[in-house]
């Protein structure tokens, strides 16, 4: 009666106070810190369960009474029918010294406490005892408002005396429903844009896969927020579950981390939503997953007051054959052209590593450039390697013991085969060396721009997986190779995440070199850089280049922010050069080439679209969004692609991009959505300003609009208004 009374009052004070309150009750000489009744928003608990909801999903978790499993019983969003998940699941996975645990292992309910994040995220974290005493596991799960998302990590706790190689880190792991979950859901893997049927194990480039069963028009999206290379996410692959979290130790690049007695270990999160009642899963591309990570996930673009809007790089044609004299030739054209940003690429520094000018190129230092480059109102930037060194370099001869070994322990260059380059470790005296480095260029020389580029854990153009990482055996960080993977990717983030804190305006693109595969961008890096070099795009100046471009960037947005897509190379005097900025106007817009060679007239339509697009920046901030325009898909030779970029929290309006690519059709209808359907929008082009006429939102989304191309390869870059009556 006494635990009764107890347990009735706890409830009566958490209603009064809105409160967590958490009662140890000792009855007989034992501490039962399950028996608890508490809640906070998105929370509430007792002693055999946690439920959460957030008034769109809902997670009901099972708590181990006495020495028991955990796990979820009950996962689905709030209201309607939803077949996917079993009622018992492992919850999570990992090995430690190869011994496997997860939710079904014996597990002892330490405590339950609320969490919260930084980015309206509520809800709570459980802490468990394994049956063995050796490890204690903090499960944490975390809800948003208005979204059916859940996201979670786990911490391992090593209690034992001897120190635990943790292995194999599953963060989620659920059971699907058997036969029709597995036979009839499509796999919509690489960045959610690749469909396949039946067993699925993900690589690097899986930073989104969404499972959807069309004959239950059901699904749920998996985002791994883990790093690099060390993402795995795979379905109905070695059993009937989904698992997302670090590569396993069988993997092409194992993760690894040595925990020391009482040391713990915190993985990265995983976020999962699920969903019913939706025929197409793009849906939730254009919907639920790009709010949350806009909002919520604590992006570096989201913190940028002002964003990027046209952005010029000497890379192409000049490569590393600069000086002075032509960067001063450039900066003129570029900002007569309206460029916003002007970014040096390689060739300015005397050699990799010691990062000092080339006083021969440049006899006045980089200063005075940067300088010159914002007379004109633009922001400088720089390209910076930012884990290499040349074999002459002073840090190189200086510090041997900076870097990266190969199996044969010694100095290798990760990037490719180029015998007078070295990599750098960032687990050694090389990540403070080269933060001073890059603090001076951005405190002392007002730089505001960094590309960070070439590789730093495994390259994109080395094809072994022995041919990554670092071997070295006395570097102070890791003790091996596997654990060099997450150790490095952690130091690069943390350098990141130091330069920002000096200066928060400072725009890092760090380029898909640096993550370490082809193309590869993930919410890892969003979370420490703002834009990724995503790829090279060099060739003849024709529509092909165009093509790629706005390929890449759908294939990647919108489960990445358009704007962290930084597409190389179109040049800026290239015949047709008009649908390089229209295609690029759905990722960042950057282009390259010599604008010294433009015409006079060629200068004022520059001038017109980088007028442009500021314009519809400041009004619309469009460049926080980017969803796909309805009933047109993957760009691709003989059809139309496009995208519109509305911005869905104030409804006003955006831009929309419309391309004919090579199709028979000269006219076709675009279709608007996420509009106010009861408020009126004027549809104009850019540059010309045409007008297409007035339409309820609602018309926009069902009726459309016709457009016609009279060209077979063509675009045009459209302004959508909200206006006051027709």
């Amino acid at each position: 009666m006494f635990a009764v009374f107890i347990q009735t009052r706890i409830q009566s004070l958490c209603w009064k106070k809105r409160n967590i309150i958490l009662f140890f009750i000792i009855l007989g000489g034992a501490s039962f810190s399950h028996r608890i009744f508490s809640q906070t928003t998105y929370a509430h608990w007792n002693q055999t369960e946690l439920v959460l909801n957030n008034g769109m999903v809902k997670r009901t978790i099972h708590l181990p009474q006495g020495v028991n499993s955990v796990g979820t019983t009950e996962y689905k969003p709030l209201h309607g029918e939803y077949n996917y998940f079993e009622n018992t699941n492992p919850e999570f996975s990992f090995e430690l010294n190869h011994k496997l645990y997860t939710g079904a292992n014996l597990w002892t309910l330490s405590e339950i406490l609320p969490v919260t994040d930084t980015k309206q995220g509520k809800g709570a974290i459980i802490k468990l005892l394994s049956d063995d005493k050796l490890v204690e596991v903090g499960l944490q799960y975390l809800l948003y408002p208005n979204l059916p998302i859940i996201r979670k990590n786990i911490t391992v706790k090593n209690l034992s005396d001897n120190t635990f190689t943790l292995e194999s880190v599953d963060v989620e792991k659920l059971t699907v429903t058997p036969y029709y979950a597995t036979t009839y859901s499509w796999i919509c893997h690489d960045y959610g844009r690749r469909r396949s049927l039946g067993p699925y194990n993900g690589d690097m480039q899986d930073a989104l896969v969404t499972i959807h069963n069309s004959d239950w028009q059901q699904g749920v999206v998996i985002g791994n927020e883990a790093s690099g290379i060390l993402k795995h996410t795979s379905a109905f692959w070695e059993d009937r579950t989904v698992c997302a979290g670090l590569t396993h130790r069988d993997g092409r690049y194992p993760f690894r981390k040595y925990l020391k007695t009482g040391e713990s270990f915190v993985s990265s999160q995983v976020f999962t939503a699920v969903y019913n009642q939706q025929k197409d899963p793009d849906e939730i591309l254009n919907t639920v997953v790009p709010d949350f990570v806009r909002k919520h996930m604590g992006i570096r673009l989201s913190e940028l007051v002002q964003k990027p809007t046209f952005v010029y790089n000497t890379w192409e044609p000049f490569n590393k054959a600069i000086n002075e004299k032509l960067v001063k030739e450039l900066a003129k054209s570029a900002a007569d052209a309206g460029m916003k940003e002007f970014i040096i690429d390689d060739g300015w520094s005397d050699n990799y590593g010691d990062w000092t000018i080339d006083k021969v190129k440049f006899p006045n230092g980089l200063k005075p450039l940067f300088d010159y480059i914002k007379s004109f109102g633009m922001k400088p930037g720089l390209w910076v390697s930012v884990g290499s060194a040349s074999t002459e370099s002073k840090v190189y001869k200086q510090h041997p013991e900076w870097f990266v070994l190969d199996k044969n322990q010694q100095p290798y260059n990760l990037h490719w085969e180029d015998s007078t380059m070295v990599t750098a470790c960032f687990s050694t005296g090389w990540k403070d060396y080269i933060k001073e480095v890059l603090m001076k260029m951005a405190l002392d020389y007002g730089l505001e721009y960094m590309k960070l580029d070439f590789t730093v854990v495994t390259s994109p153009y080395k094809f072994g997986n022995q041919n990554a990482g670092c071997f070295a055996q006395n570097h102070p960080s890791h003790q091996d190779r596997e654990e060099s993977f997450f150790v490095n990717y952690e130091a690069v983030w943390n350098l990141f995440d130091e330069l920002h804190k000096a200066k928060p305006d400072l725009f890092i693109d760090c380029t898909f070199e640096t993550m370490g595969g082809l193309q590869l961008i993930d919410y890892a890096m969003l979370k420490h850089a703002e834009g990724n070099w995503l790829s090279n795009f060099a060739g003849p100046p024709d529509e092909n280049v165009d093509l790629r471009v706005r390929n890449m960037a759908w294939w990647r947005s919108p489960a990445m922010p358009a704007t962290a897509l930084v597409i190389g190379n179109p040049a800026m005097q290239d015949k047709g050069w008009e649908t390089h900025i229209q295609s690029l106007a759905g990722a960042l817009p950057i282009m390259l080439g010599d604008p010294r060679q433009l015409s006079t007239e060629d200068f004022k339509k520059y001038r017109k679209y980088a007028d442009w697009l500021n314009k519809m920046e400041n009004k619309y901030h469009f460049m926080s969004f980017r969803q796909d325009l309805k009933g047109y898909g993957e760009p691709k030779e003989g059809f139309w692609d496009g995208f519109q970029r509305i911005n869905t929290e104030t409804h006003e309006g955006g831009i929309i991009g419309v391309f004919r690519h090579g199709s028979q059709e000269s006219e076709r209808k675009i279709y608007v959505n996420f509009l106010t359907s009861e408020k009126n929008y004027e549809i104009s082009e850019a540059i010309s300003g045409k007008k297409f006429g007035v339409f309820s939102g609602k018309e926009l989304a069902q009726l459309g609009v016709s457009i016609k191309l009279h060209q077979k390869y063509d675009g045009m870059l459209l302004e959508v208004k909200q206006v006051m009556g027709k």
